[in-house]
């Protein structure tokens, strides 16, 4: 099993830091992983994207043009990755940053209205969670104990009483996600 992944969004949506849980729970998981961030210079309201790769295999190369899964998170994202996702592959939006919504058809297409449900949660930080829960429901790449692992490993540890939180927002993301 090899997955080349790209998330993309804008800056402070928690982008890197997906990919950052999902290349730590590959290696927790004993899995091969490539983790690449790309951002512009602003810290917050850029874009910014982060190739994963994960793969039970050596990986030849972290560089892609290629995706076997995009999960953007607003416009310009969708604009950019969508034709780049490859045939059979998968796209994962958010409905609150996407004002046209997707339209190939040869590629599964997922919505998630992770913005709605961080909001009913009263937590927007874990936004990003919400996301990956709902990837790890259609596509599972690794689990969610591997996930909580990678938590407890990449949180300061001031931060290790929200990590129930964020095992919670995986559950609600997987919950929430729908094909479209």
């Amino acid at each position: 099993m090899e997955k080349e992944i790209i998330i993309s969004g804008f800056g402070g949506q928690g982008v890197l830091s997906m990919g950052k849980m999902l290349a730590y729970s590959g290696l927790m998981e004993d899995k091969e992983v490539t983790w690449m961030p790309a951002y512009g210079p602003e810290q917050r309201g850029g874009t910014a994207n982060v190739t994963v790769i994960v793969s039970d295999e050596r990986i030849s190369s972290p560089i892609l043009s290629s995706y076997d899964i995009a999960i953007v998170l607003n416009q310009p994202s969708l604009e950019k990755f969508e034709p780049k996702v490859k045939k059979g592959g998968i796209l994962i939006y958010d409905g609150y940053g996407i004002i046209n919504p997707p339209t190939r058809s040869d590629i599964t297409v997922y919505r998630i209205d992770a913005m709605d449900k961080a909001a009913e949660m009263k937590n927007s930080k874990i936004f990003n969670m919400i996301v990956l829960g709902g990837l790890l429901e259609v596509c599972p790449i690794v689990s969610h104990k591997g996930i909580e692992k990678a938590l407890y490993k990449t949180l300061p540890e001031r931060h290790h009483a929200l990590i129930p939180l964020n095992m919670q927002a995986l559950k609600e993301g997987a919950n929430i996600i729908c094909k479209q």
